[in-house]
């Protein structure tokens, strides 16, 4: 059986799109570039100095590859289209210029005024930064208040999730969600497992209580966010709040909750604040030998994802297809 990052490949090269990678002096980008460019996943965008970029990939399509070399001159450039496009929400021609100084936002602006269709960072650059660049020029989609992020965590226990995939959120980008967002954190994880994994999520929001074994402010929260999320959308299987063992255990969920729609086959798995999702899914990783692929941003106008400063170059191969396909769903 084609395993989930097979599936990914195949699907970004069904429509090719161009990725930016602005850290192209980290070697891991350049050994993953190669891979990228090699398997035709992804067009590429690399900032650096050309004849050293092309040296280090030498003999790889250069139609597939675009080096650019972010003088003086090219920043202006972008600066005025990116006042072009965002003047009315703000953005002075100034300011514009004074963002374009920085890599990370003018690889973002990039995206935004449509040189590029996603950008993968974070190699370097700290969660942070990565993500302050495109809150602040890409912003959220239409009708999305709250951007969260969310890892597809690969387990060899085919029983869990769906055939081993499950989708862990938010672990990198909200500290304390309150139940308003934590229910558009549940709502927007469920339309990235049917972008990424094609079929139907069924989601439970985690606690350390199930349906009213314990009581507390945290369990409260958990429980208003899953109705919220109800509310909002009536369609989703959901249930909250869950203990983790009766959101992924059958016979757990037949003993702790055997009224739960999700019957323990939870493959969306929404954690109550970024402590728990953060040691929860390296603790999968490390512990079970598990893929972990992002964190990947969603809610976003336009795709731009991080990459764990401790990414191999397979992590970041992953992150690169998992946004070429993103970007087909724009």
């Amino acid at each position: 059986m084609e395993d989930f990052l097979s599936k990914i490949k195949n699907r970004a090269k069904n429509e090719k799109k161009n990725i930016i990678l602005p850290e192209s002096k980290d070697k891991r980008i350049i050994e993953a570039s190669k891979k990228v460019l090699e398997e035709e996943i992804a067009n590429l965008t690399l900032f650096g100095d050309e004849q050293e970029i092309k040296g280090l990939l030498k003999g790889f399509n250069s139609d597939s590859l675009k080096i650019i070399e972010p003088n003086d001159k090219f920043r202006k450039k972008i600066a005025k289209k990116l006042h072009e496009s965002k003047g009315k929400m703000g953005i002075t021609l100034e300011k514009s210029e004074e963002l374009m100084k920085d890599d990370l936002n003018l690889s973002a602006a990039l995206v935004e005024c449509g040189e590029a269709d996603a950008m993968v960072a974070g190699a370097v650059n700290s969660t942070t930064n990565v993500l302050r660049a495109a809150f602040k020029i890409v912003r959220t989609a239409p009708n999305v208040t709250f951007a969260s992020s969310f890892f597809v965590m690969v387990v060899s226990n085919k029983r869990i999730g769906e055939n081993g995939v499950i989708i862990f959120a938010d672990c990198g980008v909200n500290a304390c969600p309150n139940e308003e967002q934590l229910a558009e954190i549940a709502i927007s994880s469920a339309k990235s497992f049917r972008e990424f994994i094609e079929t139907e999520p069924k989601i439970a929001l985690l606690s350390y209580s199930t349906h009213g074994s314990a009581r507390g402010e945290c369990v409260e929260k958990v429980i208003n966010a899953t109705n919220i999320a109800k509310k909002k959308d009536p369609s989703l299987i959901i249930d909250g709040e869950l203990q983790l063992d009766s959101a992924i255990v059958p016979e757990i969920c037949e003993s702790k909750a055997p009224k739960s729609p999700i019957k323990g086959e939870a493959n969306v798995l929404i954690f109550p604040n970024l402590d728990s999702g953060n040691i929860g899914y390296k603790l999968v990783q490390r512990f079970c030998d598990a893929k972990a692929y992002g964190p990947i941003t969603q809610g976003l106008a336009k795709p731009i994802n991080d990459l764990s400063r401790g990414s191999n170059i397979e992590d970041i191969v992953g992150v690169i297809a998992i946004s070429a396909v993103q970007a087909q769903n724009v």
